[in-house]
């Protein structure tokens, strides 16, 4: 990751809230001390089925509805789906924007069950 890419949680909120950005650009969101949730960028076409699959991810606190959920770290929501939105959301600002509509990630099993979100990996994360 580049220079310009890279941070460290920043606190435009108030000393309460990290916020963590790419290129200047937010991603995700969270209590600087005892996290009990993250808010994470979302796509918007997925953003209400996950809140309709998990009890844990509910609109964005705070924040625009349509683009953002709050995903709560208690156990509810499974610790791979969590990995993978905040992967999403990362690049979701870290995309150069283009008048292109990106296309939606694929959602649901193998077997139809639309029990998880299965979102393809952010190139540059590990």
């Amino acid at each position: 990751m580049s220079p310009s890419t890279r941070r460290n949680g920043e606190t435009p909120f108030g000393p309460e809230t990290l916020v963590f950005k790419v290129d200047g650009r937010m991603f995700a969101a969270a209590a600087a001390v005892d996290p009990d949730s993250v808010t994470l960028k979302a796509d918007p076409d997925l953003a209400g089925f996950l809140r309709e699959q998990y009890s844990g991810i509910t609109p964005g606190y705070h924040m625009n509805k349509r683009h953002w959920n709050t995903v709560a770290l208690d156990g509810s929501v499974p610790t791979d789906v969590i990995r993978q939105l905040l992967e999403q959301s990362y690049g979701l600002v870290s995309r150069p924007t283009s008048g292109r509509r990106r296309s939606r990630p694929a959602v649901g099993q193998a077997d139809g069950a639309p029990d998880r979100a299965e979102l393809a990996p952010t190139p540059g994360i590990e």
